[in-house]
C-alpha cells in the first residue's frame, strides 16, 4: 500500500504531467492525444510510472512511447521548475490498457446478451398425468 507521500507526490506528477504532456512538438504525438490516466511512485519516490492512453491505434503505441521517452529530461526540468519536489523521479512510460480491456469485456458480455437465454440442457422427464 502506498505511503501518503507516494500518493501525494503521485498525484501532483499527474496533473503537471497532464498540463505539460500536451505541449509537447514531437510529430509521433500531432494526433495522440495522450492523456495521463495515473502515476505510480516507487517508495523511494526516484522512479515513477506513468500511464498513459492516447488516440491512435494500437500499433502506433510504440511510437508514442518512445516520444514519450525522448521529452523525459524536458518533462524533469519543467517538473522541477514547477513543483516543490526534494527529488524528481526519473519517468517511465506505459500505455493503460485498462479502458481498453474493460471496452472488450463489455462488447463480450454484450454479444452473451444478444444471444439470449440458452436452452434448458437438462432432459425433460414426463409429467405422471401425462
Amino acid at each position: 500500500m502506498p505511503s501518503h507521500r507516494q500518493q501525494r507526490v503521485s498525484e501532483l506528477l499527474q496533473q503537471e504531467l497532464s498540463i505539460l504532456i500536451p505541449e509537447l512538438t514531437d510529430p509521433r504525438l500531432a494526433d495522440a492525444l495522450v492523456i495521463v490516466t495515473r502515476v505510480d511512485v516507487s517508495p523511494d519516490l526516484h522512479n515513477a510510472r506513468v500511464y498513459v492512453e492516447h488516440a491512435l491505434a494500437a500499433k502506433d503505441s510504440p511510437g508514442v512511447l518512445a516520444a514519450l521517452m525522448h521529452a523525459e529530461t524536458f518533462l524533469r526540468k519543467a517538473l522541477v521548475e514547477n513543483l516543490d519536489l526534494r527529488v524528481v523521479p526519473h519517468l517511465t512510460f506505459t500505455v493503460d490498457e485498462t479502458t481498453a480491456r474493460a471496452r472488450r469485456v463489455d462488447e463480450i458480455l454484450e454479444r452473451i446478451a444478444q444471444q439470449g437465454p440458452t436452452p434448458d440442457t437438462e432432459k425433460h422427464e414426463p409429467n405422471d398425468t401425462e
